[in-house]
């Protein structure tokens, strides 16, 4: 089942013509679209499905500096900047709210992670985060339970509501002049010159300078056409969301095996913060080598299921005709079952961790797909190869908190303007310069 989402009514007239063309209508394609419009500069907004129907809307609604990988950590301070006068931003309401967010930690192991993220990274960066003993995480949350160590605490956090955020900063983005265009698939792109010159949707061609895709999962399938390799990989997450309930805490939390953050409407949503599955694809072999160091710092987070999709996409075609539906037109909307299992451990967390959920009733659940790099950090450049092709993806789970920032930073790189934070981190050409990309032991 799928949360429900502010509708985004798409845009009947298409185009011949813009100046940027972002393919993907979740976060941080609206966010790019958005900031771009803002700047005067005409753009077009493409979505195969619905706007935020994937993971913008799947995801726990966090937006946090905490924990950041030190090369994603600018980005995130820019992204709580521009949250946190979001709605009169957009002149709407996302649901963002500075409620803090507290990493618990059972173990003298996950202590001592966060103080040394703490010490090299909140620091240095001048962020509000501080340690926490046990009886002050206590005070942070009341009715807390069970025996924690201490906590890592940033009071200047929060979250926002991913059904209502993307949809909100789309319609800002119309109402600056951007184009949006949904149940429009853009199967490919035309070059002149060997540089971008247009984007072939279902609906027609659409002439353009640039084009950004913001993707998710599906940007490692769109390059594979245009010879570009990308190596990005999907894990399957699984949520909850829980009815009004009383007595839990204000600040988003997580623990052993639970993360939660509450709604606007009373309700919480709930999801195990260390087990996620994902389903192996061909791709797992071809990037294997790519994916070493992560599977080395994390292994046993990530639970490896060989089934159907395996086979589904070892058929799936690399390459088709732009006058024949593509593959972004036979599936509309990654809608991936929730696990049981995975929910069963986090359900169990956060009632130890908080008894007052043993009152919980389970309104609804999901499953989402997360796109992740080697790295855990996203792509946010340019092309090299292909002068006028940007690319916004892999944001490895952390893309609802960091889009405002992100779509700020693709819409500068696009413009070719002094970028808000040096986007070196964040390059392409990363996985082919020699580079070898690891996540940092630190996030």
């Amino acid at each position: 089942m799928a949360p429900p989402v502010e509708r985004v009514p798409g845009d009947t007239a298409i185009p011949p013509s813009t100046g940027v063309l972002v393919i993907g209508g979740g976060i941080v394609g609206v966010c790019t679209a958005f900031f771009l419009a803002r700047k005067g500069v005409p753009v077009v907004l493409c979505e195969k499905g619905e706007i935020a129907a994937e993971q913008s809307s799947r995801n726990w609604g966090w937006c946090r500096k905490m924990g950041r990988d030190p090369r994603e950590a600018p980005l995130a301070m820019e992204a709580l900047r521009l949250w946190t006068g979001m709605n009169a931003l957009v002149q709407a309401e996302t649901g963002f709210r500075r409620s803090g967010i507290v990493y618990l930690c059972r173990t003298r192991k996950e202590l001592a992670k966060r103080e040394a993220w703490h010490e090299q990274v909140g620091k240095p960066l001048g962020l509000d985060s501080r340690m926490l003993t046990r009886d002050q995480a206590a005070r942070v949350l009341p009715g807390l339970a069970g025996p924690w160590l201490a906590g890592l605490y940033t009071p200047s956090d929060g979250r926002a509501e991913p059904a209502m955020a993307a949809p909100a900063i789309a319609e800002a983005a119309r109402r600056q002049g951007a184009t949006i265009l949904t149940r429009c698939a853009v199967r490919g792109v035309e070059t002149r010159g060997g540089r971008i010159s247009g984007a072939i949707t279902e609906r027609g061609r659409i002439a353009c300078d640039s084009v950004v895709l913001a993707g998710g999962a599906w940007s490692r399938l769109f390059c594979r056409p245009m010879d570009l390799r990308l190596p990005q990989l999907t894990v399957r997450s699984s949520v909850m969301r829980t009815e009004p309930l009383l007595g839990g805490p204000e600040a988003s939390v997580s623990g052993f095996g639970f993360g939660l953050s509450k709604r606007l409407d009373g309700g919480y949503t709930v999801a195990s913060w260390s087990r996620n599955m994902t389903d192996l694809t061909p791709d797992h072999v071809r990037f294997l080598r790519d994916y070493l160091p992560a599977i080395r710092l994390h292994a046993g987070g990530v639970r490896p299921r060989l089934g159907r999709r395996f086979f589904q996409t070892l058929l799936q075609p690399a390459r088709w005709d732009l006058d024949n539906p593509s593959p972004f037109e036979r599936t509309r909307v990654l809608d991936p079952p929730a696990h049981p299992a995975i929910l069963k451990q986090a359900r169990a967390g956060v009632t130890a961790a908080f008894p007052v959920f043993h009152a919980m009733r389970v309104a609804e659940t999901w499953g989402g797909a997360i796109d992740v790099t080697p790295d855990a950090i996203p792509v946010i450049s340019g092309v090299d190869s292909v002068p006028g092709f940007y690319i916004a993806t892999g944001f490895s789970g952390h893309g609802f908190g960091i889009a405002p920032g992100a779509g700020r930073l693709m819409a500068e790189i696009v413009m070719g303007e002094t970028p808000v934070v040096d986007p070196a981190a964040f390059r392409y050409s990363r996985f082919s310069d020699g580079t070898r990309p690891k996540p940092s032991p630190l996030a």
